[in-house]
């Protein structure tokens, strides 16, 4: 019996009651790392909640329903905040200033995804992909966790015994835990660190008080329109410089999870809807929440698992989870408990976050069997690693040209990409199968 055929419950076999509880346990698998990501770069989880759902349902409206996908937030930019905001605060502006800059650069990554997705419908999926092949996405995927990792670790300077918990619940609930404690340990490691903080006095809730019960779940001052009227025209450059590359891990990373979903479900989900479609969802997804003030959005391989467990491929299951993130936008009072948080916490499951992203980069090198022993390889993967990490933990922490400031992990990208393009050797073949191994998740937990 094949995987299609085993999938025999929907909507009509499970009933409204079913499909609702299930809707809510999808929000939930994707909870922790979708509202994990505003908190660590300073977005609002409002906001956040709210484009997650949205980009969802246009993501459905896109495949015609064809594909049970969720859109949260990704991690593979965190990286790009990181840089930016330094870039604002070298400027003589505040952290949070940079974040309407950041957003700019998200914006253009998720209109490249529109441009790949008319080259795909003109000439073909696999003649795309061969250019960004594992040999330039794994190395950049190990540069984003290790770029983030300090941030890490001063977050869990500020308590390391609460970090702990979470490092601690984390391991457990993924390596012991079973059914949904091993789809959820971010998640619980959040709760278990938060609610010891909470008893032992290191949380402060009087914001939490002070917030409403209902209201808008946009903060004017992180969105694009901020810039209007007296932007830094150098920094947006160097923004979108910066962040536009890391696109080329998240696509790979976009292909991997649409190919992995059909492989669940029994279905070649490239071939039909297409991989231009899902391509255009996840893209105008990003670039309409990062002009909102939400970071860029991403296929969770969370929900995923969640599908293989339950067996219930009907996607509008995934369709009841958006609503229901985007019913919980609207509460303040929720926003200001999850802001609320102590920073060991973050710092305690970033720790294992931000280091499993670095691991993945390795694991997308290794499954796809890239071969060191050619030279153009060795190379290539060099030079990604050390300008990107030489640049970041430098003395400027980026490169000046003119105005536009350039960070590592732009300069690594691009270097990587040319270098692939141009050496020769290249022995990279992109497997349409859905039952094929293809790239690592990247930005989940």
């Amino acid at each position: 019996m094949g995987k299609n055929e085993e999938a025999i419950y929907d909507a009509k076999t499970l009933g409204t009651g079913k499909m609702l509880v299930l809707g809510l346990q999808h929000m939930f698998a994707m909870f922790g790392a979708t509202v994990l990501v505003p908190i660590i770069t300073g977005l609002s989880v409002s906001t956040t909640l709210l484009f997650a759902g949205i980009a969802t349902l246009f993501m459905h409206l896109v495949t015609k329903g064809k594909v049970p996908v969720f859109l949260g937030s990704s991690f593979a930019f965190l990286g790009g905040y990181a840089a930016v905001k330094e870039m604002a605060v070298n400027k003589g502006m505040t952290a949070a200033e940079g974040l309407p800059y950041a957003g700019v650069g998200i914006a253009c990554a998720g209109l490249l995804y529109l441009v790949l997705a008319l080259i795909c419908k003109a000439v073909g999926a696999g003649k795309v992909m061969r250019f960004f092949p594992p040999i330039v996405t794994g190395p950049i995927i190990i540069c984003v966790g290790l770029h983030l990792a300090p941030s890490a670790i001063d977050n869990c300077n500020q308590n390391w015994w609460i970090a702990l918990v979470a490092i601690v619940v984390v391991i457990v609930c993924n390596i012991w835990g079973k059914g949904m404690i091993k789809i959820i340990p971010i998640l619980l490691g959040v709760l278990a660190s938060y609610i010891v903080a909470a008893v032992t006095g290191n949380v402060d809730f009087s914001a939490v008080k002070e917030a409403a019960w209902i209201g808008l779940p946009i903060v004017k001052e992180n969105t694009v329109f901020a810039l209007f009227g007296g932007a830094d025209s150098g920094l947006i450059i160097s923004a979108i410089i910066t962040i536009v590359p890391l696109a080329v891990a998240t696509m790979m990373e976009h292909v991997g999870d649409i190919s992995a979903i059909g492989g669940t479900i029994g279905k070649d989900l490239i071939a039909d809807p297409g991989l231009h479609r899902t391509l255009i969802g996840d893209g105008v997804g990003t670039t309409i929440a990062a002009i909102f003030g939400a970071p860029a959005n991403t296929t969770y391989g969370e929900n995923t698992g969640v599908l293989a467990l339950t067996k219930v491929f009907d996607p509008l299951v995934i369709r009841i989870a958006a609503i229901f993130a985007i019913i919980l936008s609207f509460c303040p009072k929720f926003a200001a408990i999850i802001t609320a948080m102590p920073a060991a916490t973050i710092g305690g499951v970033s720790i294992i976050l931000y280091g499993m992203i670095a691991a993945i980069g390795v694991r997308n090198v290794v499954e796809n069997q890239v071969d060191f022993q050619k030279s153009r390889n060795v190379i290539i993967a060099a030079l990604i690693l050390c300008l990107c990490i030489g640049i970041e933990y430098s003395a400027k922490g980026s490169i000046m040209i003119g105005s536009v400031s350039l960070s590592g992990l732009a300069i690594a990208s691009i270097v990587g990409l040319v270098l692939n393009a141009i050496l020769p050797g290249k022995d990279y073949s992109f497997a349409e199968n859905p039952n094929d191994k293809l790239s690592g998740s990247l930005g989940k937990y």
